[in-house]
Parts: C-alpha cells; sequence; structure tokens
C-alpha cells in the first residue's frame, strides 16, 4: 500500500531549479534511500515531503489524502516525521520532556498515555537508561538519537530522515542502523538521505539517486549504484 506519493514536484528559487518535475513513492512499510551530490534537491525533496516547503507545482499525497497545502504541523498530526541533520533539542528539558513534546503535540496524548509512549519511544531509540538527562548535555551520538526518537514519539507512519548519520564514526553510524532497521520492522516508512552510502545500504532495499533537481535512478540500491548515470552524476562528482 502506497503511503506517500509526490507527483510533477517542481521548486525554483530564483533562476535555480532545485526540483524539476520529481516523482516520488514510498509503501508502507518501505526503507528508501537518496543518494546525490550537494545541490542535487535532496534535502528540498525532504522539506517539500514534510511540508516545510511548498512546491510551485505537483502535488504531495499521505495516503489517499492531497496534503500539499498542508503546512509541516498539520502532516505531522497526520503521520509524517522529520529528523534534521543537525539535532536541535529543547534545552533546559531532559530526554523524556523532549520526547514528551512529541508525544503530545504531535501524536495528541496526554497524561499517563502520553508518559507511557515517550517511554515506551526511548528504549526503542536506546536512550531510556538517559530520560532523566538534560538534553544540551548529551554526546552526538545520543543528541541524533533524540532527534530521532522525537520524530518517532509523534507516531510517524513515515519517518524522514536527513543525514542523520553525519559526524558520527562508522562504529557510531552502525549503532543508528540497529535502531533504524526496527523501527521498519513496526512498520514505520523511512525516507532517509544519507551521503554515508556504505551505511544507508545495510537500511534500504530501494535507493533513489538525484542530480540537478531530477531523480535519475530509482531501484535496487546495488543496480543503482553501477548505474552509468549514477556513477557520474554521484559518485565522479565525489572524486
Amino acid at each position: 500500500m502506497t503511503v506517500l506519493t509526490g507527483t510533477g514536484l517542481h521548486k525554483r528559487y530564483g533562476n535555480l531549479h532545485v526540483l524539476d518535475d520529481v516523482g516520488f513513492t514510498a509503501a508502507a512499510g518501505e526503507a528508501i534511500g537518496i543518494v546525490g551530490p550537494n545541490g542535487a534537491g535532496k534535502t528540498t525533496l525532504l522539506n517539500v515531503l514534510a511540508g516545510s516547503v511548498t512546491p510551485d507545482s505537483g502535488t504531495v499525497r499521505l495516503g489517499g489524502d492531497d496534503v500539499t497545502r498542508s503546512g509541516p504541523q498539520i502532516r505531522c498530526r497526520r503521520g509524517i516525521g522529520r529528523a534534521h541533520q543537525i539535532p536541535r533539542p529543547f534545552g533546559g528539558m531532559t530526554v523524556l520532556e523532549n520526547v514528551l513534546v512529541g508525544a503530545t503535540y504531535g501524536a495528541g496524548l496526554r497524561g499517563r498515555a502520553a508518559h507511557r509512549h515517550g517511554i515506551e519511544v526511548l528504549r526503542r531509540c536506546e536512550l531510556l537508561d538517559l530520560a532523566d538527562r538534560r538534553a544540551e548535555t548529551l554526546g552526538l551520538l545520543h543528541r541524533k538519537r533524540l532527534e530521532m526518537a522525537r520524530a518517532v514519539a509523534t507516531g510517524p507512519r513515515v519517518l524522514l530522515l536527513d543525514e542523520i548519520g553525519a559526524g558520527l564514526t562508522d562504529a557510531e553510524a552502525a549503532e543508528l542502523v540497529t535502531t533504524i532497521r526496527d523501527l521498519v520492522a513496526a512498520g514505520i516508512t523511512v525516507v532517509w538521505i544519507e551521503h554515508i552510502v556504505h551505511v544507508l545500504l545495510q537500511v534500504v532495499d530501494r535507493l533513489i539517486c538525484m542530480d540537478a533537481g531530477k531523480v535519475i535512478a530509482d531501484g535496487e540500491p546495488t543496480a543503482v549504484l553501477r548505474d552509468a548515470v549514477v556513477v557520474d552524476a554521484y559518485l565522479g562528482k565525489g572524486r
């Protein structure tokens, strides 16, 4: 079952065409990776799917509903969670309190139900032992986990991850892989932008490559990475 669709998405900033007739589909429980050189339009696509950027034309559907003109708050409540590359936890609040914000304002839970949900999210994201720690005292790996936990606490059908592995060591990124796999196994659709391709390949069952605002390949990850157009546009530019 398709849970998220983008059709004919265009976005310009002045003369720069950052999304050029982009199509996107994600099925329930699917793990999708998005790769491409800097400036390919990857984060803009995620922003359009999340609702923080409105496309100049095209349509975004969540389930069967048109959410193209709905903002991120509405999309969050309807099932789209977003974790950013740079974690920005609420300072002066504990790890649990940060997660309770997502449970309350995203998932719409209150009181004991919100608390139970928050504790379960911390367990799933391997933060339960740090529930009472002030968020600003966490190291980078745990801040990344908290960024993801806050999104998971909203109860998403679709979880958008923007370079959640950036800045981590290989060992730390491997720890995140286990958590993300568990989220996919629980039925959450994951759409993950990542430059650390070998980490991405441990999770995703489909890979999209973008370049210059267009989707240039979409399919089985190994086949996409072997595509001559992808090698030239993505791997070639990274050398």
